[in-house]
């Protein structure tokens, strides 16, 4: 068996800050009797993020430097890549019940001890500012810009550890960053293919993945399962879509189906490079860009997300991003195909939008099986129909 390429972590070093046995009852301890914050759900996300390693190297949330140079230019104060602020946002008045130095006790929505912060820093920011400089939008009407206005006016700094992983909806699927790579060791992949998704699955994505497949040992499908937008569809669909689809349709020893426990921020082009860390973190020596990428709407370019990654400088990321063009099946040419491939006009592609989509699958009727798998498109009414 051949050995798998040992791809480095972000930064060189996979962060480890999960706490287990004497090392987390002390921290339990020590939390119980500090003052408290409660999580949101994408703070806790984070959290979980943060401590297995994912989000290599942070060790916890953000501080003022830290956050000025991501805002402004993408990368931590030391110079390394990172393009989205990680941060711990609080009202004033749970700020001004803490003090730098001090340990703070992490809890979920429904009142779990979670995880411990030592408190470094509390700093106040610009979340217009943020809005324009992250998202490329000020208009709330964005999900991630309307959630960035509604959050805290103060954020906390300081590393963190997790004391309880949240209990995961997918528990076969969760596997930490050290938890991929040890698998792709076993099964000898040397180059791995990671594929980000918050969508079910079509047959455009099932094109771009096996094209993947045809240059790579092994492919991570990871669907984002973490919090999105209120009408998007729920994860548990979307989980359900892959696994119909890989028990008759791809190699299943050469695929590893995995829940990617984030949340969404629909950061457009500068999520894309947050994804692609994550998946360079999880062991991936290469990851699928395709079209408007972790966007929503019409604030981004159907291809920006690819051209940010042209801006890159050397070393600044080991993966390898595979740049795809908009997929569609050519009628003509009789298979799923993109403008460098297919020579007919646009009257021969099919293309069904996302919400032309939902019309139909609300309505009980399959979408063309050019557009999605059949299994696939029963699980989707299934859900629609249970809603």
């Amino acid at each position: 068996m051949p050995s798998h390429n040992p791809i480095q972590p972000h930064g060189s070093t996979l962060v480890d800050r999960v706490l287990s046995g004497a090392a987390a009852a002390e921290a339990r301890a020590i939390a119980q009797s500090a003052p408290r914050v409660t999580l949101s759900e994408v703070a806790l996300a984070d959290l979980e993020m943060i401590a297995s390693g994912a989000y290599s190297p942070l060790t916890g949330f953000l501080g003022h430097a830290d956050y000025e140079r991501v805002v402004s230019e993408m990368r931590l104060s030391n110079g390394t890549l990172w393009p989205i602020p990680i941060t711990l946002p609080v009202s004033e008045s749970r700020a001004d019940m803490l003090r730098e130095g001090q340990p703070v006790g992490l809890y979920s929505a429904d009142g779990a001890l979670v995880g411990l912060l030592e408190l470094r820093e509390r700093f106040g920011y610009d979340a217009r500012r943020e809005a324009e400089q992250v998202y490329r939008t000020t208009a709330a009407e964005h999900p991630g810009v309307a959630r960035l206005y509604a959050q805290g006016p103060v954020l906390l700094a300081g590393d963190v550890w997790l004391l309880d992983l949240p209990r995961s909806s997918f528990p076969s699927l969760a596997f930490a960053p050290s938890a991929t790579r040890a698998i792709f060791a076993e099964r000898g992949w040397r180059t791995i293919v990671g594929f980000q998704t918050r969508n079910p699955v079509h047959r455009a994505h099932e094109y771009l993945q096996k094209a993947a497949l045809e240059l790579v040992d092994g492919l991570l499908l990871h669907p984002l399962v973490g919090a999105t937008k209120d009408d998007d569809v729920p994860a548990a669909t979307r989980v359900r879509s892959y696994e119909v689809l890989l028990e008759g349709y791809y190699p299943r020893e050469r695929v590893l189906l995995a829940a990617y426990p984030a949340a969404m921020r629909y950061a457009g082009p500068r999520e894309a490079l947050l994804h692609a860390i994550s998946r360079q973190n999880y062991g991936c020596t290469h990851f699928i860009v395709g079209r408007d990428h972790a966007g929503v709407g019409s604030y981004y370019g159907t291809y920006d997300a690819q051209r940010l990654f042209d801006t890159l400088e050397p070393g600044d990321l080991a993966i390898t991003p595979l740049k795809f063009e908009h997929t569609f099946f050519c009628k003509t040419c009789g298979n799923i195909a993109s403008t460098r491939t297919c020579p007919h006009t646009s009257e021969h592609h099919l293309v069904l939008s996302g919400t032309r989509v939902r019309e139909l699958l609300r309505a009980g009727t399959l979408p063309p099986p050019e557009f999605t798998r059949p299994e696939v498109a029963r699980v989707l009414i299934d859900a629609m129909r249970a809603v």
